[in-house]
């Protein structure tokens, strides 16, 4: 509500300020829908595990840990030790790099690709839940502004 004899403008936030609620409310929902997920996995498997199984699947396999650290934001400590549970479950091998035999590359395996598929299916009753509660058209509506934000976030990271 705008203050008594205020103009609505002066009411309305200051673009940080919009920004930041924006921030929160996708912080907030990734992490509720995280922990939805991640209670549902099949395999015992957590959100990290996850995602590099399903950035394997969707977008290649054969980069090194070093690569995936970087393009999962995380410590090449903390892939480590995630690349170590995932080899455990032999979801994934890490082989000898061709080029520099000093590294290693992550390699998906058949039994990785069929427990990231299994992850997705077990998702699907609360994708099925959150189709009725947001519709396709609201969906399409909200898909391009969170793709722009995210390519910004992504290009801005490096500085």
């Amino acid at each position: 509500m705008p203050e008594p004899g205020g103009s609505e403008a002066a009411a309305a936030p200051d673009d940080e300020a919009l920004l930041f609620r924006l921030f929160n409310e996708i912080g907030i929902i990734n992490q509720l829908a995280t922990n939805a997920f991640e209670r549902v996995m099949p395999h015992d498997l957590t959100i990290a595990q996850f995602a590099i199984l399903n950035h394997c699947a969707r977008l290649g396999d054969n980069k090194t840990p070093a690569q995936l650290a970087d393009i999962l934001q995380v410590t090449r400590g903390t892939l480590t030790s995630t690349l170590g549970r995932l080899s455990d479950k032999r979801f994934i091998r890490l082989v000898p790099d061709e080029e520099d035999g000093r590294s290693k590359r992550v390699v998906l395996t058949a039994s990785g690709r069929r427990a990231r598929d299994a992850a997705i299916a077990a998702a699907m009753p609360i994708l099925s839940r959150a189709r009725d509660a947001m519709p396709r058209a609201r969906v399409q509506l909200l898909l391009p502004t969170l793709e722009d934000l995210r390519r910004w976030l992504d290009a801005d990271r490096a500085g």
